[in-house]
């Protein structure tokens, strides 16, 4: 969050043409890649194992879950700091008009196509509404505070951060009928509920465009000097990591979930690392942005030349979102159909618990399984957005910059 004491010096910087920075695009793409994991396993996993119950999960199936925790931090702060990069070619009020266009359209996206690749089906019987959703309120917002100072911006950002915990325990019904008013904006829940159609708010606003205005200032650290940069983000990584293990330490705010002493010292260190995602909490994002910076900063030193294929992902995140839950879906309708000769489960509205589909009888597989199916989407994907990253790259149509 010490992020804004950093951009009140950039607030008078000319504009200056700049290609992409690849630090960024590696960090997205990494993301993005591990993103794929988590949702693989939503699709071929043992939906009933919940990987965050201590009381029946292992440690494998923990961990694959808590190592994609960074991805849906990460791919908000870095939404902020494009915004903020998007300023030496546009004016604020072109920046604000766009963020405010590309919103309504990521909104619209997650009700239609994102909805259909989840479910590959339009009977809104069940709805969830996720990242596409809260990204784009995410971006209308930012629209609104991008005429502020980038340190104002940076700041604000850290303190929805910062607080939003403090209103744990208040119920939505305490809001009568605003009740899925406070569900929108800061505890998961049904926003309608009936027996026709049902939809699931599960990424609470507050937090999310606390998380997408602080990316807005780490952005502005790009103007800085390489070193000067990159001492920042070292000591920004590093504080934050602290952060979190002191607060947690103390067991007493930023998260609605205590850590306890278990019987084995190794369960207790993941009692601690076992944050609570929705909404995200300060300690949650504390635990997963230190880290990131940290990762950020050692790309900002240099890439290896392994990491290019992270890059070319990261520089068509919102074309990758789309294509892995197409690519994935569609495993999963073939591999019903190899196994059951049937495949009316994956085409079915869920209840909320079974999303994203309702799995046949003895559907699970093994953890081993799920990682080679990830390999295996991430792969075929490569080639696709290696085309797409091309296309973009040597084409200045206005549409391109919506996928």
């Amino acid at each position: 969050m010490a992020i804004a004491t950093a951009t009140s010096q950039t607030e008078v910087a000319s504009p200056v043409k700049r290609s992409r920075i690849e630090s960024v695009d590696a960090l997205r793409g990494i993301i993005m890649i591990l993103m794929a994991l988590d949702h693989v396993r939503d699709y071929f996993g043992d939906l009933a194992a919940n990987p965050t119950n201590l009381a029946t999960t292992t440690a494998p199936l923990f961990f694959t879950r808590w190592i994609t925790h960074i991805c849906a931090p990460v791919f908000f702060l870095l939404t902020g700091t494009g915004a903020y990069l998007a300023l030496k070619r546009r004016s604020r009020a072109g920046l604000s008009k766009y963020l405010l266009t590309r919103g309504l359209w990521l909104i619209f996206l997650e009700f239609t196509v994102v909805r259909f690749l989840w479910q590959f089906n339009v009977d809104y019987s069940f709805t969830i509404l996720t990242v596409f959703w809260a990204l784009g309120w995410s971006m209308i917002a930012l629209a609104g505070l991008v005429f502020l100072p980038t340190w104002v911006v940076a700041a604000v950002g850290a303190v929805m951060i910062a607080t939003h915990n403090l209103f744990d325990a208040v119920p939505a019904t305490a809001f009568g009928s605003l009740a899925p008013l406070w569900s929108i904006l800061h505890a998961p829940n049904f926003i309608v509920s009936n027996p026709e159609h049902a939809v699931f708010a599960a990424y609470p606003l507050i937090p999310w465009i606390g998380v997408t205005a602080v990316g807005f200032g780490l952005g502005a650290l790009f103007d800085l000097p390489d070193e000067r940069r990159q001492k920042l983000l070292l000591r920004v990584g590093l504080a934050l990591t602290i952060a979190f293990v002191v607060l947690r330490g103390f067991n007493a705010y930023g998260d609605p979930q205590r850590w306890q002493a278990m019987p084995a010292a190794g369960w207790t260190a993941v009692s601690f690392l076992n944050t609570t995602k929705y909404p995200p909490s300060l300690l949650f994002l504390l635990m997963t942005l230190g880290p990131a910076l940290l990762l950020l900063r050692a790309f900002d030193r240099g890439i290896p030349r392994v990491m290019q294929p992270a890059v070319i992902i990261g520089k068509v995140p919102f074309f990758y979102y789309l294509m892995h839950i197409a690519v994935m879906h569609g495993v999963a309708v073939v591999a019903a159909w190899l196994r059951f000769g049937d495949v009316h489960w994956m085409f079915e509205s869920p209840i909320i618990a079974q999303f994203p589909v309702t799995q046949p009888p003895g559907w699970p597989a093994s953890l081993p399984v799920v990682y080679v199916v990830w390999i295996g989407v991430v792969a075929a994907l490569y080639p696709l957005c290696r085309w797409y990253a091309a296309l973009k790259a040597r084409r200045s149509d206005p549409w391109l910059s919506y996928l």
